[in-house]
């Protein structure tokens, strides 16, 4: 047993692992806000009697609002702790659907689904940083595993709602998930707590002591539980330990955005997540673009977010092994692929091949949550990682931008295709980025 998860047993009374099934309940709960929009939107507008281009502005709304409440968040929870938050979020996401059972005016939708997607943001960034606080020795999975349920979980929902889509039975579909939501949160903010400041580092100096074995050549080191330290090189080579390359500095976000370091990974988050979030809104209109039947477009639709699922747990678990650049290189690299394969299955019609492309797409586009919050505690340390990661996770506002609008720009001034082709050029460039990454240093932040 490690001395991570034996330390953790001693301060919690109980094994580390619940923290990670009490978020990983959380991340499966609030999961419907992103992905079961596109199944509720229609019963949605049919229940209030407008249009569905009235409702069009929602999902962006979503998106800015998820992201851009991480940084308080954040904020907040690296000072005061996860549960006071998380109970909070339990009202605000479950009440969110509650409300929309209720909903009388198209205003009513806009605010509730801000509301809810304030209290998503607090779960995911309650539920990332718990893996981040409580597992420095297996990062890659443990976050890997929430944000796998963030995705899939999605698919618990999906047949619910679209088996009850009529309008007599919809606003009990709203509300019933709703209270799901609320019970669910509350109930897994019970369980979560942080552990003390000196968590990781007194296991790092006991782990020093014992019997650490240090590779050379900016390989990577396995301690006592599988906990990997950079080697103190400037080679390129990966940090997967809690530190830095200094192996104790604690970076405040101010720090943090000194480097320049956060920038290339800015910008490889903006990459990634244009990728990743132009596919998961527009597979359904370009597969039927492409003169693909309603099954295949249909399946592809259903594929996609379990495949996803799938690819941020066993991503984030090899990346504990492989370290967080080479995972992120291969990765965006083959998201990249993947979605280069996708127009050309498209322009050749073949329904298999267009499926094996959306599931190699799928499985390597969301890794990018699973990998960065880890990289970050890996170069920033994880006193701060929920405030650090928070500062990064804005760029999916602006990955939001191309995935939405400047895609139905690219589609209206060319085709599906050329918009596609633009979105795997953005996860090859954030492969590129990667190969130039290496631990900031003191000097870099000072």
């Amino acid at each position: 047993m490690s001395t991570h998860a034996e330390r953790a047993r001693e301060i919690l009374g109980f094994s580390r692992w619940w923290q990670i099934a009490a978020a990983v309940v959380m991340m499966a709960l609030v999961s419907p806000y992103q992905y079961v929009w596109s199944s509720i939107r229609g019963p949605l507008a049919n229940d209030l009697g407008i249009s569905l281009p009235a409702l069009g502005l929602v999902f962006t709304l979503y998106v800015v609002f998820q992201s851009g409440s991480q940084f308080p968040v954040g904020w907040v929870r690296d000072r005061h702790g996860p549960r006071g938050l998380t109970v909070l979020a339990g009202v605000l996401a479950g009440g969110g659907y509650v409300g929309l059972a209720h909903a009388t005016q198209l205003w009513h939708v806009y605010l509730l689904y801000i509301l809810g997607a304030i209290g998503v943001g607090i779960v995911y960034t309650v539920a990332v940083n718990t893996a981040v606080k409580w597992f420095p020795d297996r990062r890659g999975l443990t976050t890997g595993a929430g944000t796998m349920a963030f995705a899939a979980g999605s698919a618990l929902f999906v047949p619910y709602v679209r088996a009850n889509a009529t309008i007599d039975a919809f606003s009990g579909v709203l509300q019933n998930i709703g209270l799901l939501i609320a019970v669910g949160v509350v109930v897994g903010a019970l369980v979560l707590r942080d552990p003390p400041a000196d968590f990781v580092n007194g296991d790092e100096r006991s782990a020093a002591s014992g019997d650490a074995d240090t590779a050379t050549d900016g390989a990577e080191t396995e301690a006592d539980g599988g906990t990997s330290a950079h080697s103190g090189t400037d080679d390129g080579s990966d940090a997967t330990t809690d530190g830095t390359a200094s192996g104790t500095r604690q970076y405040t976000w101010r720090e943090v955005v000194g480097t320049w370091q956060f920038w290339l990974l800015y910008a490889m988050f903006v990459g990634i997540s244009g990728a990743n979030l132009m596919l998961a809104a527009n597979l359904i209109p370009f597969a039927e673009n492409v003169g693909l039947s309603a099954v295949i477009a249909t399946a592809s639709a259903t594929l996609l977010p379990i495949a996803d699922g799938v690819g941020r747990l066993s991503v984030g678990g090899i990346s504990d092994r492989l370290g967080r650049k080479r995972s992120m290189m291969v990765a965006f690299a083959l998201c990249g692929i993947g979605l280069f394969a996708l127009v050309g299955m498209g322009a050749v019609g073949t329904s298999v091949g267009f499926l094996g492309a959306v599931a190699v797409a799928a499985f390597f586009e969301g890794t990018q949550y699973t990998l960065f919050p880890s990289l970050v505690a890996d170069y920033y340390g994880h006193e701060h990682s929920s405030t650090n990661y928070a500062v990064l996770y804005s760029a999916k506002m602006i990955g939001g931008v191309f995935g939405g609008t400047a895609v139905g720009w690219l589609v209206a001034a060319t085709d599906w295709s050329v918009a596609f082709l633009v979105g795997g050029a953005l996860a090859i460039c954030a492969s590129l980025g990667a190969i130039v990454l290496r631990p900031p240093d003191d000097a870099a932040a000072s």
